[in-house]
């Protein structure tokens, strides 16, 4: 199946590839709160398949020109389905059922091709830039980059500045598997290259500065879906090149909304974050650095609370931070403490109350970005026809911090060369 890379201040989507999606067996209940609750004998039962269609063309760019896109469409025995297209390995929906059966669409999405090429994610000097990435693979570096630059290899590389002063979900746009050059999202990325370099200062220059990532890097991305309604996401990404090191941080950005995409804020559903901290933005949005407590401040999430409880709270400790915000869209450091399922840490979870479906969601990676959806404001219509406002749904963006490049009391991002990157996430679903 091909890939597309998305996220990049220009638009470039698929790359020829391959990559294999499974259905496996349920396994075992973990927690009361972790595993989908079995099928009730109300509910329907559908065949397990996977089905394959042409979705449009996209252009890829320096990757071959216009290629076409496919959507897969996977489905399970309790008739969960999720739809996952080539262009940018993106999520277009995710239908789960209810309490009673009931099957809703619960991922903020476009309809068309064209939605997601024009809306999605495009580049800062589109009337449109700053989209909201429904459902995109996140890379080469997801989040922001502070100053759009970091230093590594002993060199600084910049970035496009596409997030006020900084680079916000750069990188490999990937659909299942994608061959990123060295100098990837540089200057020296033009219409028709295929192979080219970071574009560097002369030698010798002081300090030395190239645009674009270093390294050329292969990474793959795995959708599956199991019988147990839960959709696996395993990234892959090994640094191709000989001598230099690169950074990847990648993530998956869909918008959940579990009493369906269509059912308008989700301000009463609950959610629950399995962190103890947080890591505080300044006014670009960007860590400070700091690791601190979440203990008496709105951003404790260690019991539930309905996302609009206090997301206005801006005189509560650290309520500064919801109004540089306009909500949540924070990293939360995860617990090393808590339930695991296949060797992954619990790391957040969230209930809609009416319709009785829960999401739990669990990781490898250090942190989660959770994202309120402060920047949906009803220009976007989505793909039965609804405007989305503000927390029309939200995210769970498993991930290594924001701007980690550039602090040095962060895990590391690095990937030395010849090292391969492997994670996992499990996003669960069912309803009691």
């Amino acid at each position: 199946m091909g890939m597309q890379l998305r996220n990049r201040p220009a638009r470039y989507t698929l790359a020829a590839g391959v990559a294999t999606v499974l259905v496996i067996g349920t396994a075992g209940v973990v927690a009361a709160s972790a595993a989908a609750s079995p099928a009730s004998p109300g509910w329907k039962h559908c065949s397990t398949s996977i089905t394959k269609q042409r979705f449009g063309t996209a252009n890829s760019g320096p990757y071959g020109g216009n290629q076409t896109v496919f959507r897969y469409t996977m489905t399970n025995r309790d008739c969960m389905q999720v739809r996952v297209m080539t262009y940018g390995a993106t999520v277009q929906s995710i239908t789960v059922p209810d309490r009673h059966g009931h099957l809703t669409d619960v991922a903020l999405g476009f309809k068309t091709l064209a939605d997601y090429v024009n809306l999605d994610s495009p580049p800062p000097t589109s009337p449109n830039a700053g989209g909201p990435y429904f459902g995109e693979t996140i890379g080469r570096y997801a989040n922001r980059i502070g100053g759009a630059s970091f230093k590594l290899n002993g060199q600084t590389y910049t970035l496009p500045v596409n997030n006020g002063p900084n680079t916000l979900h750069g990188g490999v746009s990937v659909t299942m598997t994608l061959v990123a050059p060295n100098g990837d999202e540089g200057s020296g990325l033009l219409p028709g290259t295929k192979n080219y370099e970071p574009n560097c200062s002369p030698p010798g220059s002081t300090p030395t500065t190239c645009t674009g990532f270093p390294a050329q890097t292969t990474t793959s991305i795995t959708y599956t879906l199991d019988q147990g309604n839960r959709l696996w996401i395993h990234y892959q990404a090994r640094n191709d090149s000989s001598n230099a090191s690169t950074v990847i941080n990648l993530t998956n950005h869909t918008y959940f909304n579990l009493a369906g995409e269509d059912s308008g804020p989700a301000y009463a559903q609950a959610v629950q974050i399995n962190a103890a901290s947080f890591t505080p933005t300044d006014a670009n949005l960007i860590p400070t650095g700091k690791i601190v407590s979440v203990s008496g401040t709105p951003f404790d999430f260690r019991s539930f609370h309905t996302i609009g409880e206090r997301i206005g709270d801006a005189s509560a400790p650290q309520g500064d931070q919801l109004v540089l915000a306009h909500g949540y869209d924070h990293n939360w450091v995860l617990s090393k403490r808590g339930p695991t399922f296949a060797g992954l840490r619990y790391a957040a979870a969230a209930v809609d109350p009416a319709s009785g479906r829960f999401l739990t969601v669990w990781t490898d990676q250090p942190g989660v970005q959770f994202y309120s959806g402060n920047f949906l404001d009803g220009h976007l219509v989505g793909i039965s026809g609804h405007t989305y406002r503000q927390t029309a749904g939200y995210t769970f963006e498993t991930q290594h911090f924001p701007n980690s490049p550039n602090q040095a009391n962060f895990p590391s991002t690095v990937l030395k060369a010849g090292k391969t990157f492997s994670s996992t996430t499990i996003f669960a679903f069912g309803a009691k």
